[in-house]
């Protein structure tokens, strides 16, 4: 039995995106565990692995963020066909090796062909992480995209999600962080889903600063070699590079919010060519032009 389990922590999101598709992927016996959001993504997480655990029947857990939307439907067959090795821990549709932050995305980066859907600029769609170059799936990686995550049994059954309010921004690259020192394999495979998220990467800079340094500290050595030297020093080179990562991730956002311009004026251009108004007044236009090269030739003269 292939379960789903879902933090509710906004209602209208869940309504429109993740129950959707959770309901097209799961199959008659699968269980949902759609639990309210308890504290931190990682305390309500817990909640529902402890709840699956019990099943003996349990192939799979699928962790899904209420934005995150299934629309793959072959999803559980690919899930099987994943977890039928007893190495794989988790398996996601995003993430990245070489990853040296919680900003997974500045690794070298494999997903699916995940959409994003935005709501800014009269709403559009783009590829998902489409400021990186990223590789087809599958693939072994050393961190996942929190957004999805297909847990199995013996993940579900031994491990945990760490509850601190600040590993919220971070949860899935601690978490992975934890399957990998547990010697399971994290993979990335070929799960459709679309993302309906704003094109703000990091919305309070600040929070997310924290949380880079929490993590880092938590996994001192792990994710870079840490300088032997005193906390103090260590303390301020966090705290550089996570205002670096920061910077770059609102550059990231930047660029996605340029890119949603463009589609938006692309949509009113192609609306304005369309128009009644525009067809009927074209010969008009056309004597104009004439009448403009007609007047710079005579004043070529």
């Amino acid at each position: 039995m292939i379960a789903f389990g879902i933090s509710i922590s906004g209602a209208e999101a869940y309504r429109l995106y993740g129950q959707p598709g959770v309901n097209s992927a799961a199959e008659a016996s699968s269980e949902i565990y759609a639990f309210a959001g308890v504290g931190t993504t990682g305390r309500t997480y817990n909640l529902i692995l402890d709840a699956a655990q019990a099943r003996d029947d349990l192939e799979a857990l699928v962790l899904v963020h209420p934005n995150t939307e299934i629309v793959d439907p072959e999803f559980c067959a690919k899930v099987r066909r994943e977890l039928s090795d007893p190495n794989v821990g988790v398996v996601g549709c995003a993430g990245a090796t070489r990853v040296r932050s919680i900003a997974w995305w500045e690794g070298s980066v494999v997903r699916a062909p995940i959409t994003w859907s935005y709501g800014e600029h009269g709403g559009g769609e783009l590829p998902g992480i489409s400021w990186a170059h990223t590789e087809p799936p599958p693939a072994e990686v050393e961190s996942l995209d929190g957004q999805l995550l297909v847990l199995s049994p013996w993940v579900v059954r031994n491990l945990r999600f760490d509850e601190a309010p600040l590993v919220d921004h971070g949860f899935d690259v601690d978490f992975s962080l934890q399957v990998r020192a547990a010697a399971r394999k994290l993979v990335v495979a070929d799960l459709r889903v679309t993302y309906h998220r704003s094109l703000e990467l990091v919305p309070d800079l600040e929070i997310w600063t924290e949380a880079h340094i929490r993590v880092a500290e938590k996994w001192d050595g792990a994710l870079t070699r840490a300088p032997e030297d005193e906390d103090g020093w260590k303390r301020r080179a966090r705290l550089a590079e996570a205002r670096r990562e920061a910077a770059r991730a609102s550059a990231f956002s930047e660029a996605l919010k340029l890119d949603a311009r463009v589609l938006e004026l692309e949509r009113d251009l192609a609306d304005t060519l369309d128009s009644l108004s525009w067809r009927v007044t074209a010969p008009l236009r056309t004597v104009n032009r004439w009448r403009k090269v007609a007047a710079t030739r005579r004043s070529g003269r």
